[in-house]
Order: structure tokens, then sequence, then C-alpha cells
């Protein structure tokens, strides 16, 4: 049997049970959650569990670095970046994102196109999932003959 991944939903396979942090979130506090569950990426929600930006590993990583880089390989990004204090003054705003009844061939082509490894599941705005080009391989490797 093939499995035709067009009709296969996010919904399906998502992660429901996402750690996030909030706008107001201290760097500290983002660097302890970076340490301890070990994610790529954190969502920023606001207090009504609106997606509103994302905190990756490289972002992270570039403030972290941010002296050791040559003053001649810093974006006006970086700079800004480099002063922030909290989630909201780091964060990268408008993350690639999928509504839960997208299909899983569509967003593995929207994660390939715009270069990302998960996106955000939301529904009226709202985060309501995480979904990684991991889940989607484990999930085709799952259902093949």
């Amino acid at each position: 049997m093939v499995v035709d991944y067009a009709k296969v939903s996010v919904a399906e396979i998502m992660t429901r049970d996402v750690v996030t942090v909030t706008e107001d979130t201290t760097i500290d506090d983002i660097l302890e959650l970076f340490g301890r569950y070990h994610y790529h990426s954190y969502p920023v929600v606001t207090d009504a569990g609106e997606l509103v930006g994302i905190i990756s590993e490289d972002i992270v990583l570039e403030i972290l670095l941010f002296k050791q880089i040559p003053a001649s390989r810093q974006t006006h990004l970086s700079v800004v970046r480099s002063l922030g204090d909290d989630a909201r003054g780091i964060m990268m705003p408008y993350p690639v994102t999928v509504s839960p009844d997208a299909s899983l061939s569509e967003t593995a082509d929207l994660m390939l196109k715009h270069h990302v490894y998960r996106v955000s599941v939301v529904d009226c705005e709202k985060l309501v999932g995480i979904l990684s080009k991991r889940d989607i391989v484990n999930e085709i490797c799952k259902r093949r003959d």
C-alpha cells in the first residue's frame, strides 16, 4: 500500500505539548531552557497563546559569540540582537507557520523552500503545536511498506 502524504495532516503527527517562552522572558531564562531541554528552537507567544516569534539556536549562538565575530561580518540585526535583554529583543518575528490541516507533503515542501527544520502549527494565530523535519521523516519511515 502506497501512502499519499498529501492526505496525511500535520495535526496527526505534530507535537502538541510545546515548551514556549513569552516576550518578556529574559535571555538568562532562555539560555537555561536551551540547556535543560535541548530543543533547537522555542516559540515566543503572548499571554493569550498567540505566536509572535521564534528563538533558534542560531540566534542564541550569534548572541553568545557576538563579541568574537569580526565587525565586518556583523549585521544590523546581529547588533540589535546583541543589545536585547528579553525574548522580544532577540526573537525572529513572523516564523514559518502551517495550519493543523496542512498536509505533510506541502509542509515538507515549505520547510525545504524556506530552509527551516521545524515549523510552528497555528490555528487562529494561536500556537497549537510544532512539527520538525525529523517528525516527518519518522512518520514516512513508519508508514513505509
